[in-house]
């Protein structure tokens, strides 16, 4: 995934700078050109300790005010607010990960199409899936469910069409010995045997730490000799994550 920005923006909780009277001041009261009022006045910050992370918990109840889903807002703010000139300067940190090889693997599940675009916007799509997934009790309706993985939910992305910059599809589901015959509403994709660099969330809310695992995920894929193939990636929820306020996701990237 890349991070877009507006081009005109605070370089410290992205508030786009329409007009000169919402942008913050220098020491002599003279309106700065990276800043917005709210967030830096009179030459210094206004929320001088605050970091990125609280930013966005401070910003989450304003874009929700405005109408975004409060899941959407985190994840636009946790995608982009690192890459502001307030927050850049420090080192984000690149999460450890190991290698593997996994077999085979057949998810049946419910799934729609989405791109990283959409989903830093008010038209975001997976926290409405992951919302159907569970109030409607797909789990259950799955049939020919791995015996080894009946616990186990799958989040996976397939389908690219232009690596991570182009729409992809995501499918929600479980890990099924066969497809066979599928109820309405659902559907199945194999996923190739792969290699995969896997990354272990630290453990906390799953839509936070989801959320700040894939930014570190990026910032790797941006400097990895290792390639990605775009074959299908997938976020792995086990027993680690029956709390999802105090849950630990593994994500598997594919790679060459």
């Amino acid at each position: 995934m890349t991070q877009q920005q507006i081009e005109l923006q605070c370089q410290s909780c992205g508030m786009p700078l329409a007009s000169s009277e919402i942008r913050g001041t220098d020491s002599k009261g003279a309106a700065v050109q990276d800043y917005c009022i709210y967030c830096y006045a009179n030459g210094e910050f206004t929320q001088p300790d605050f970091t990125v992370d609280d930013m966005v918990g401070y910003c989450v109840p304003f874009l929700v005010e405005q109408g975004m889903e409060e899941q959407t807002a985190r994840g636009l703010l946790a995608g982009s607010l690192p890459d502001l000139k307030r927050w850049s300067t420090h080192e984000t940190e690149v999460a450890s990960f190991h290698l593997v090889e996994v077999d085979e693997l057949i998810i049946a599940g419910i799934a729609t199409t989405t791109s990283n675009k959409q989903e830093w916007s008010a038209e975001a799509k997976i926290g409405g899936l992951w919302e159907r997934f569970w109030k409607e009790g797909v789990q259950q309706s799955i049939p020919n469910v791995a015996e080894s993985s009946k616990q186990s939910v799958y989040g996976c992305y397939i389908d690219y069409e232009n690596g991570s910059d182009g729409n992809y599809k995501l499918l929600i589901g479980c890990k099924v010995s066969e497809i066979g015959s599928l109820p309405d509403g659902l559907e199945a994709k194999v996923l190739p045997a792969s290699r995969y660099a896997v990354f272990t969330t630290k453990r906390g809310p799953a839509t936070q730490v989801v959320v700040e695992a894939w930014q570190q995920i990026w910032k790797w894929a941006d400097t990895s000799p290792l390639q990605r193939t775009f074959t299908g990636d997938f976020e792995l929820y086990d027993e680690r994550s029956a709390d999802p306020d105090n849950a630990q996701i593994d994500i598997y990237i594919a790679i060459k």
